[in-house]
């Protein structure tokens, strides 16, 4: 059928923002005539624009606190009957039902009414729309005949595109704002259903029906590969708290699109680098740390934090839980010459970002702040279905450890071990960790055995080992890991404990005369 004119718009807001301007225009460039109701009404009748109230559409008063005002035959009768169907036609005819060719319709705010302090159960529910989205299902139905309207931010398209086809818009633009609808009030039903799962079943951390609204943000060039296709999409209302700080919604400043790689490199250091209290640089290659570092100076961190692995660090993705200064940024450019493949950090100096104007490729992130490690859930997809857990923290008091050694940790070697059983955290298992003066030497992970993780980390610190500590994410399940992290010259040991053969590696620690802490909790990373 032929595109239909657009003689008759009902109009119903919540976020009226653009609807005077949006209004004037379909009553002056086109002759529309503007159904409305309630406070959208008087906010019409208040910029002079001439406005039929839905009430004498209808011949029915709006009553019940609003509740019943749209539901009616005369509007959905007009919005859903088949123009190019004589038995409707007659039908509306007969029932004296006019057509309705517009729809202008937002919803009320329940997410914005649930998140606010205090909101009582009788309140939410007032803010469930039931006419809203009743409309905007009908008109989107028979959007062969009918233009639905949502969103403020496409007021001026709409017009333009009315003004090039005579008071019409095109039967593709119809079928995309029918879209639209679809996309927009089956979002609004789960943030309901969620809601009030949450009320009735109490708030749980899996729930039985978990649907998650992904939004793509950007196709990505490829994935891991250059023959795999890829996409990022973020997440809505399931991202959790905090959600402004998170990796998905920090802003790029500068640089490249990022990569498939990039974005699990940069979570891999955003996420390690908040386990932090002190300033601190964590620099990750392929999803593993190449050094971490703390410092009370947050340049001093990095820098220590790039000696940790020099060549590893070429072409790392760096995480700073402070604002970078200039002077770190000269470091990363002018002494060290390093190539920056992206940098994370809650805030830059101005005379950072400067400097990072020189390294135009450079991807830098700006989230605006920082978020406790370990705080919501993360999802992982495997073949048909979706792993849910909660992220993972250091969390647990160390007046809970124990020491089944016969030498006990010094003041100075615990607080080491502590700062190395943070940093062992974001390793791959099997991780063992090798740290001196808080500061990564040696790095051993994803061996399919520890004891190789053992000589990696021992090889790559050298005699660096030598007075260092050492963390091991999960129990020593044989000795053989532990004897080769002392004759490196390791001096403590801190690890879960729980192997059925503990006794073997407390007593090679005793033989060897060093300490060895039992956490309790193991922070394995598969």
């Amino acid at each position: 059928m032929d595109n239909p004119k657009i003689k008759r718009a009902i109009i119903s807001l919540t976020d009226k923002s653009g609807i005077v301007e949006f209004a004037h225009a379909l009553v002056d460039e086109f002759d529309v005539e503007i159904v409305s109701t309630g406070g959208t009404a008087r906010v019409l009748e208040a910029a002079g624009i001439p406005v039929r109230p839905i009430d004498d559409l209808t011949g029915f008063p709006e009553m019940m606190d609003g509740r019943v005002k749209t539901l009616h035959p005369k509007v959905h009768g007009g919005l859903l009957a088949r123009r190019d169907d004589p038995a409707h036609m007659a039908q509306a005819a007969e029932h004296g039902i006019g057509m309705i060719d517009m729809i202008v319709v937002n919803l009320y705010a329940f997410e914005a009414t649930i998140a606010k302090p205090g909101v009582t159960f009788a309140e939410a529910i007032e803010n469930i729309d039931i006419g809203g989205p009743s409309m905007l299902r009908s008109a989107a139905k028979n959007h062969a005949s009918v233009a639905v309207v949502t969103k403020p931010s496409t007021y001026n398209a709409i017009l333009d595109e009315m003004r090039a086809n005579d008071g019409a818009l095109t039967a593709e633009t119809r079928a995309r704002l029918a879209l639209d609808v679809f996309r927009t009030t089956s979002a609004y039903d789960n943030a309901i259903f969620t809601w009030m799962d949450e009320q009735l079943s109490g708030k749980r951390d899996f729930v039985d029906d978990k649907r998650l609204f992904l939004h793509k943000e950007s196709e990505l060039r490829y994935g891991e590969n250059p023959h795999q296709k890829a996409a990022f999409y973020k997440l809505g209302k399931d991202a959790g708290e905090g959600a402004e700080y998170m990796l998905a919604n920090a802003t790029k400043i500068q640089g490249k699109e990022l990569s498939y790689n990039n974005y699990l490199d940069l979570n891999a250091a955003w996420a390690a680098v908040r386990e932090f209290d002190e300033p601190a640089c964590v620099i990750v290659k392929h999803l593993t740390p190449c050094g971490i570092a703390v410092d009370a100076d947050i340049t001093t961190a990095y820098m220590r934090a790039w000696e940790c692995d020099t060549v590893s660090a070429f072409g790392g993705v760096m995480a700073f839980n402070r604002e970078v200064p200039a002077a770190l940024i000269d470091a990363v450019i002018n002494k060290n010459k390093q190539f920056i493949e992206a940098i994370i950090a809650p805030s830059f100096e101005p005379g950072a970002l400067e400097l990072l104007q020189l390294k135009p490729n450079a991807r830098v992130l700006v989230t605006g702040g920082l978020n406790p490690a370990g705080q919501g859930f993360e999802f992982h997809s495997v073949e048909g279905g979706i792993l849910c857990q909660q992220l993972d923290r250091v969390a647990e008091d160390p007046a809970t450890f124990t020491v089944p050694t016969k030498a006990k940790p010094t003041p100075e070697q615990m607080d080491e071990l502590l700062f190395a059983w943070k940093a062992c955290k974001a390793v791959k298992s099997n991780a063992i960790i090798i740290t001196k003066d808080h500061a990564t030497v040696g790095t051993g992970a994803g061996q399919p055995n520890r004891v190789n993780s053992a000589r990696i980390a021992a090889e790559q610190a050298g005699e660096k080992a030598k007075g260092a500590v050492a963390a091991s994410d999960a129990f020593m399940p044989f000795p053989d890991s532990l004897e080769v992290l002392i004759a490196a010259g390791v001096t403590a040991v801190i690890q879960p404990g729980g192997s059925i053969r503990d006794d073997q590696a407390i007593a090679a620690a005793d033989a060897a005369g060093i300490p060895m802490v039992f956490t309790g909790h193991r922070h394995f990373r598969h």
